[in-house]
């Protein structure tokens, strides 16, 4: 029995396609909601860090946190794992451009449709006035376009990686359904020894890539394949000692059943300028630093990162709290006496709309009463400047590890 991705633009009425698919077929159907279930209930990232990393921006501290490659390397062995075990199945959604191509008895369809004719339903749909409505596509758009560029650089609805791209504008539900139904049934989509071979392949590949992920490995850095129990890794980013990485990489892609042999080599993207970062998941990784002195931010925030630890700045209230509502931190260090929205009042939102967010109150401008009202607000800790790095470097480990505690 054949498998049958689906991915598709929004409100092209892709969920009745797939369902009527799944249903002539008699297999199963998964959603991305499915998928990110089955990862968060096996101890893998909770559902909310997977779905920022299918339909979100990349967040401002990935680059220290690693946290979109760790949730992509998650939901991608969930996948391969899927492909492993059922007969057949029709996985719709987003997650259907991690299936790679070389699985012969995989059916990669695309649906999609005009514009126009997708806002009309949308705004049928969900009750929206033409704009709302057209503003919803291009917003839906947007995400899947960060998607397909993140794992393929390609346009989402390029015809080049898909078999059958349907125009849903053109066609009725039913008709599509019944067009791919007799294209999975047709020879080229039978389950081959060989095309078995592949799915274990990329099961294999996954398996190693979430080992490499766990120990700080980038996947945007190292991109890994397995054919027959080989593996190959082509490093993508300037590392200074690839030898010493290489070993690395070996010894801990030999620890996975099944792998036979590694292979180390530079990729295409090693010859670039970026140097490459492995991630250190004890240290802090997301910090916010606000402060309204801009030089002293900065300079904070560069002298953390030669501690690795990974910051971003905010110069003021309003801004730190929206950066907190896109990307939120773990650990976030406030000053106090700020322009605007002050860093009280900061406090206060944080510790109610996010709780699990600690903040260190760092202020050359405090008092003895600012300090117990900060701490029965719910800060962490209470700091002066000048501060020694060190303790404030401490100071943010014991943070961040008590987040690490309740995430536990």
């Amino acid at each position: 029995m054949s498998v049958v991705t689906i991915m598709s633009g929004s409100f092209c009425g892709a969920e009745e396609v797939a369902q009527d698919v799944a249903s002539r077929l008699q297999v199963e159907m998964l959603r991305d909601e499915d998928v990110m279930g089955l990862v968060d209930r096996n101890g893998g990232p909770e559902a909310g860090v997977l779905r920022r990393a299918i339909y979100g921006r990349t967040s401002i501290f990935n680059q220290f946190s690693h946290e979109k490659e760790r949730a992509v390397s998650a939901l991608k062995l969930a996948t391969a794992k899927l492909l492993a075990e059922k007969d057949g199945l029709v996985l719709l959604g987003h997650l259907s451009l991690l299936v790679p191509r070389t699985i012969s008895h995989v059916l990669e369809v695309c649906l999609i449709a005009e514009t126009k004719y997708r806002a009309a339903r949308a705004g049928r749909e969900l009750g929206l006035g033409e704009k709302e409505a057209l503003a919803r596509v291009h917003r839906d758009d947007e995400s899947a376009i960060r998607w397909a560029e993140y794992l393929l650089d390609l346009d989402p609805w390029d015809a080049k990686h898909y078999d059958i791209l349907l125009p849903m504008d053109k066609r009725e539900p039913g008709e599509a359904a019944g067009f791919i139904v007799e294209q999975a049934q047709g020879g080229p989509l039978a389950v081959t020894d060989i095309s078995r071979q592949a799915a274990q392949d990329f099961l294999l590949a996954a398996q190693v890539e979430q080992v490499l992920s766990g120990h700080g490995h980038s996947g945007k850095d190292i991109q890994v394949a397995a054919k027959g129990g080989t593996i190959d890794i082509q490093v993508n980013k300037k590392v200074l000692r690839l030898n010493k990485l290489s070993k690395d990489l070996e010894d801990l892609a030999g620890q996975v059943a099944g792998v036979k042999e590694v292979k180390v080599e530079p990729g295409p993207g090693f010859y670039h300028a970026d140097v490459y970062r492995q991630a250190d998941f004890q240290l802090p990784s997301k910090v916010l630093l606000v402060d309204d002195e801009r030089e002293f931010a900065q300079t904070l925030s560069e002298r953390l990162l030669l501690r690795e630890i990974g910051s971003a700045v905010a110069y003021d209230g309003e801004q730190a709290l929206k950066m907190v509502a896109e990307d939120e931190p773990e650990v976030l260090v406030l000053d106090l006496k700020m322009p605007g929205i002050d860093g009280i009042e900061v406090l206060k939102r944080i510790k109610s709309d996010y709780p699990k967010v600690e903040v260190i109150i760092l202020t050359g401008h405090g008092s003895q009463r600012d300090m117990e009202m900060c701490m029965d607000l719910g800060a962490f800790a209470y700091l002066e400047k000048p501060v020694d790095i060190d303790k404030l470097s401490q100071t943010m480990q014991a943070a961040y590890d008590k987040v690490r505690g309740q995430e536990g």
